[in-house]
């Protein structure tokens, strides 16, 4: 029937989830208390004053410790989001080649950047079906692997490590925009690791961070010593020294900051990485668990191990139309279970961001099999 025809239905109250937010992207955003005390402080001031620096410099020592990071990485940031750094990394970080894993609608995007430029040589790209990932393979003349820690669109999350046999000096540059904060990596494993704070970290988006090792740092020098051109929007040795002033180069969103240094001293305060990752655990094996033993659901994601925690998308039988069961939550306030829209599956994609309590999880899904039931 078409969504206008869909009857009213009301779950009880007793059965909603206590949010009802599940979208991914951006995350439910835990608490804004803070921001109406920083209507009359931090909010309306330079960014380049004390009390802004101040946000900053917590975010970039936080991160560091919420990362365990090795000795010589530092953190970045600059405005723009994760978009923008795909095309700063094609500016400054590539040398001449890079490797993608391409699996998904985010994944294949960093690629297509990298073979919009041309100034580099074109990608090696190597794809997988949705649903699924591809491996990185080291290959000579490849100096950039552009690995994905969680591919938004399908649901499908990947172990990061260094491929085997890559040239030396090859650096490892991480999508991390709905993995940070949720899935456990081993700094080791990475040059770059970059991600937007609208996901993970309970903020807006409009902003980028990236930490980055002494090999990635020595790589940006040294193209910006080759004399390429690159706008100053875009230019990483711009944003590396003004984060190193724990500031950014234009004017940040500041309710941006203060958000993410909020959810992010709050994962820490209540035992970094181990805290929030198991929040995600505990929340997949929840939404997993109860799509594998309900009739007319199943994981998309086929293999258990590539099931993202961050990011669930759970198909359904034809004969139960997911956009009608996504039509009645949102009409319950249970809003954004909706499937990523070029993905076409009869299904729903399901948020489990640390800022999301695995008991509204537990609750999203008896309220799933309660407008099954009345839709039947």
């Amino acid at each position: 029937m078409p969504d206008t025809e869909l009857p009213a239905i009301t779950i009880p109250s007793h059965m909603l989830p206590a949010d009802g937010r599940f979208g991914s992207g951006p995350s439910k955003v835990r608490t804004i208390d803070s921001l109406v005390a920083a209507a009359k402080g931090p909010l309306g001031t330079s960014h380049r004053q004390a009390p802004v620096k101040s946000l900053v410099g917590r975010l970039r020592s936080g991160l560091g410790e919420l990362f365990r990071l090795p000795d010589g990485y530092e953190v970045a940031l600059g405005n723009g989001g994760t978009t923008a750094f795909w095309d700063i990394a094609t500016f400054c970080l590539i040398g001449q080649q890079s490797q993608h894993l391409s699996f998904g609608e985010f994944s294949s995007k960093f690629a297509a950047a990298a073979k919009g430029a041309p100034w580099l040589s074109a990608p090696d790209v190597i794809e997988s079906p949705v649903g699924s990932h591809p491996s990185a393979e080291g290959r000579p003349g490849v100096d950039l692997y552009a690995l994905t820690h969680n591919e938004t669109s399908t649901g499908v999350m990947m172990e990061i490590r260094r491929p085997d046999s890559a040239d030396p000096g090859a650096l490892v540059a991480v999508d991390a925009t709905s993995a940070a904060a949720g899935l456990r990596v081993d700094a080791s494993q990475f040059d770059v690791y970059y991600f937007a704070p609208q996901k993970g970290f309970a903020s807006d988006g409009g902003l980028w961070l990236a930490l980055l090792s002494p090999a990635a740092v020595a790589r940006v020098e040294s193209i910006k010593a080759s004399g390429r051109f690159v706008p100053a929007f875009l230019d990483l040795s711009i944003a590396i020294e003004n984060s190193r002033l724990d500031q950014t180069y234009n004017t940040p969103a500041i309710a941006t900051l203060l958000l993410a240094v909020e959810q992010l001293e709050w994962i820490l305060g209540n035992g970094g990485m181990e805290f929030s990752a198991g929040r995600c655990d505990r929340s997949a094996e929840i939404l997993y668990g109860w799509a594998e033993s309900t009739a007319y659901a199943s994981p998309f994601v086929a293999k258990p191990d590539e099931r993202s925690h961050v990011v669930a998308t759970v198909d359904f039988e034809e004969r139960v139309n997911a956009a009608h069961v996504a039509n009645v939550l949102r009409a319950n306030r249970i809003v954004d279970t909706e499937p990523y829209r070029k993905l076409g599956r009869n299904q729903l994609r399901i948020a489990m961001f640390p800022a999301i309590e695995p008991d509204d999880i537990s609750a999203l899904t008896g309220c799933i099999d309660y407008v099954v039931s009345a839709l039947s």
